[in-house]
């Protein structure tokens, strides 16, 4: 390792300046830094294939790694390039997203453009564009209208990350039936297999690395494939098309990206360089795209009491929507999912969906009429069974429809195993895809196009991973992605204490997630009791952030749950700021998040199964002001081997001050998590 360290060294002394050239090509080296210094891009040929690799100081972070790609009818394209001269550039802008974590997003980088050229067969030529943050890199591929080179058939991207220093990984696996849905494993990096992205690793220093891909439009999502040691190759998504990814010249590719952070909570806010990736709004103003809280038809069914289709036990009647708009109503919430209320529940690969026509015990005029007339509107569903095919052919026709009955967000769901989705080329004949091959990101594309033509936004469940898209497309609000609430019902096994702290540190890297908590009666299918607290169902709308939170258990248990519900109310939605207090990958996180346009402040804290104290500093609030702290914890003896119901309710006062009226940005709070818990707080300025 040393006498390759040592040679990239010589080679970015010896050759910057100098001609490109078969002789002197491995000598050249291109390279960009941060603004800060911290990291450095370097980018140079080994026997003429192009290599990169990204240091931090003096240290490598990412080995040397190949770039290439196997092209149809031309062979691989990585052997035999040469680099011509890099163009460089800086930036450095905020920007304001509608609605998000942080209402402001600082974009500060510079970049590079490297051409790449082929000096055998027929010289076609790739442009390298780099973008060099201070906690992260991204890099894409341009591909230039050339003759030699105008339809392009991507048979597989050979983009390599060398992860450098022993490292851990929390990953989950890539191209299995469940799609994203799987509990992250965390093993030693040489003992992964294929994987999802984001995947994370932290290195024996304490450096963590999240791997990811940002602006995904036009072309299929990568898979991580470990080749041996700590070295990743991307494999992509396969295709019924000729070729995983078609497209004519010109094009790019999505960004290739490497978040680096000396800690997870570091980590966290290094995701705003996906963002940062993305076009910028297409939209401009999405009043409609209204970040709220939601209850709905959907966890009777999970707990098998109602069902989607109809029937004698059918959930999404006029009568149970009537029920759930008056809960909405008198607590506050914005809107209520209806799950099952139209014709095709459920058929063979969705093929029977009518998205456009109701069930007859459901009144679909009745139910938006109503739900106007207190002030609540219907949020929308439309489940294909994957039959995305079918679904495009009938989308005006449904997104129509459902403007026409005030609509402003739509659930989509895609459940079908993964290379199931169903489509139909132009002769008929039924083609199947996978849910993030090129075909499906596509598809998304489309669906939020046109969603946004009828004021519409859109809530994907069984999606496409997300990739900062929601910048450019503001009406992709949310999705799933991810093992989500339901799971707590009937999942073997359920998700375990673990997995929220897991999940804020690799699936919330990329973008928000529709994770459905507020089970305050705490049990699941068959009165099972999942493996949470109370005070940690709370916790959940300040950890894991989406615009769209839904209360998913039954009114009935919330009435029996006033100090809960009473949270879940209050709880907002949209941020001013967000900072990650402390954590660790898979054990615990606290996440301090400002109210959009207000001064209270609420910070939301879990654990896996073991009890934790953690002192809270308090240096994020206002100086000039002084404030109210409430918090809901685990109560004593809970936790999940105790009274899981336990749970506290209570203002505090500070211990250094206790007669003054609160707590101040030089003071601190400790709270206690039981195995398995968690608390809620918020901090309000003193009036």
């Amino acid at each position: 390792m040393m006498a390759r360290v040592h040679g990239w060294l010589l080679g970015a002394l010896a050759a910057v300046g100098l001609a490109s050239g078969a002789a002197a090509q491995d000598e050249v080296t291109h390279r960009q830094c941060s603004p800060d210094g911290t990291l450095c891009f370097e980018l140079r040929t080994e026997d003429s294939i192009p290599v990169y690799r990204v240091l931090r100081g003096e240290e490598e972070v990412i080995a040397p790694s190949q770039l290439g790609f196997m092209l149809r009818g031309a062979g691989k394209w990585q052997r035999g390039v040469t680099l011509g001269e890099a163009t460089r550039s800086s930036h450095d802008e905020t920007w304001e997203q509608p609605w998000g974590e942080n209402r402001l997003v600082t974009d500060r980088h510079n970049a590079m453009l490297v051409p790449m050229t082929e000096q055998v067969r027929t010289n076609r030529t790739i442009t390298l564009a780099v973008r060099v943050f201070d906690d992260g890199v991204g890099f894409r591929y341009e591909f230039p209208a050339q003759p030699q080179l105008d339809e392009v058939i991507i048979d597989e991207e050979l983009t390599e990350f060398t992860i450098a220093g022993k490292a851990d990984a929390w990953w989950i696996p890539g191209g299995e039936w469940n799609r994203y849905e799987y509990l992250y494993s965390r093993t030693s990096a040489h003992e992964v297999g294929t994987a999802h992205s984001p995947m994370t690793f932290r290195r024996e220093d304490g450096l963590h690395i999240a791997l990811h891909e940002a602006a995904l439009t036009d072309y299929s999502a990568f898979w991580l494939q470990r080749i041996d040691g700590q070295r990743f190759r991307t494999r992509l998504a396969p295709s019924a098309q000729e070729g995983k990814v078609r497209r004519d010249a010109p094009f790019t590719t999505p960004w290739r990206v490497i978040l680096i952070a000396p800690d997870a909570p570091g980590l966290y806010s290094a995701a705003n360089i996906i963002l940062n990736l993305n076009e910028p709004n297409r939209l401009g103003e999405v009043a409609y795209a209204k970040p709220h809280k939601y209850v709905g038809i959907w966890w009777a069914m999970h707990l098998d009491r109602w069902t989607w289709n109809a029937g004698p036990r059918h959930g999404a009647t006029t009568e149970h929507a009537i029920d759930y708009i008056d809960f909405a109503a008198e607590h506050g919430f914005g809107s209520v999912l209806v799950e099952g209320w139209n014709e095709g529940w459920w058929s063979e690969s969705g093929r029977n969906f009518e998205f456009a026509t109701a069930y007859p015990d459901f009144d679909m005029d009745r139910v938006a009429a109503y739900a106007a007339e207190r002030g609540i509107t219907i949020m929308g569903h439309h489940e294909t069974a994957g039959n995305a095919g079918l679904y495009e052919r009938q989308l005006e026709t449904a997104l129509d429809y459902y403007q026409r009955h005030g609509v402003q967000a739509i659930k989509t769901g895609y459940v079908a195993d993964a290379g199931m989705v169903l489509r139909e080329d132009p002769d008929g004949t039924e083609q199947w895809e996978y849910h993030d091959g090129q075909y499906m990101a596509r598809h998304h594309a489309l669906v939020a196009e046109r969603a946004a033509a009828h004021g519409i936004a859109i809530n994907a469940h069984e999606p496409i991973k997300d990739t900062g898209l929601r910048r450019t497309w503001p009406n992709l609000m949310t999705r799933e992605g991810a093992r989500g609430t339901e799971y707590m019902a009937w999942g073997e096994p359920r998700n375990p204490p673990g997995h929220e702290p897991t999940l804020l540190f690799t699936r919330m890297l990329s973008g928000p997630f529709d994770l459905t908590p507020g089970i305050v009666s705490l049990e699941g299918r068959g009165g099972e009791l999942i493996p949470n607290t109370l005070a940690r169902q709370l916790a959940d709308y300040v950890v894991i952030y989406s615009p769209l939170q839904m209360a998913a258990d039954l009114p009935e248990n919330y009435r029996a749950a006033p100090d809960a519900l009473a949270f879940i109310e209050q709880v907002p939605v949209d941020w001013e700021r967000t900072k990650v207090l402390a954590g660790e990958v898979g054990q615990y996180a606290v996440v301090a998040r400002q109210r959009r346009g207000g001064d209270d402040w609420w910070i939301g804290g879990v654990t896996d199964g073991e009890a934790r104290t953690v002192t809270i500093q308090l240096d994020f609030l206002d100086p000039n002001k002084s404030y109210v702290a409430e918090i809901w914890r685990d109560g004593e003896n809970g936790g999940i081997d105790g009274n899981r119901f336990a749970m506290v309710r209570e203002k505090l006062k500070s211990p250094a001050a206790p007669e003054e009226p609160g707590y101040t940005s030089s003071g601190s709070i400790t709270v206690q998590m039981q195995a398995g818990g968690g608390f809620a707080m918020s901090l309000r300025p003193v009036d």
